[in-house]
């Protein structure tokens, strides 16, 4: 884990990867509470009979459910300390090239795009690359863009 404590410091990483998180398993009970919580009950996530005849041969994960992973496997890669607050500010140019199958296990790579001080706020713009164990293709890319209040 990179642990970064200051402006200065984020922005030596301009331009290279930061990091990978932990592999991480999306089991069908993680699935189900998504689909719950976004009242997404499309059979695709949750039929798991008639899913096994579907082009996937398994249920998939809901492509939100693996973007809304992105702050908990971020936080495996970078310890952002010394701030008053963190803000998720977006997401850009984000891209699907894969399902993720049930009980696919799914590692975030993260590299700095770039970095400004906005009145002493910064804000940072990371390329969020997430691989699925055992494939080439990776389940998407995109960046995310967080903003920070150092102390």
């Amino acid at each position: 884990m990179v642990i970064i404590n200051s402006f200065e410091e984020y922005k030596a990483y301009l331009g290279k990867q930061i990091g990978k998180s932990m592999w991480h398993k999306i089991d069908q009970e993680q699935i189900n509470r998504f689909a719950e919580a976004t009242l997404d009950f499309q059979w695709i996530h949750v039929d798991a009979d008639k899913a096994l005849n579907s082009p996937f041969g398994s249920t998939i994960a809901h492509g939100y459910l693996t973007l809304s992973l992105i702050p908990y496997l971020w936080k495996q890669i970078a310890d952002i300390r010394d701030v008053k607050m963190e803000v998720n500010y977006g997401i850009e140019k984000f891209r699907f090239n894969l399902p993720v199958r049930v009980n696919d296990e799914v590692q975030l790579r993260a590299k700095l795009i770039s970095i400004s001080d906005l009145r002493g706020i910064t804000k940072v713009v990371i390329q969020a690359d997430l691989d699925i164990m055992g494939q080439t293709k990776m389940a998407y890319t995109g960046n995310v863009v967080f903003l920070y209040h150092f102390n």
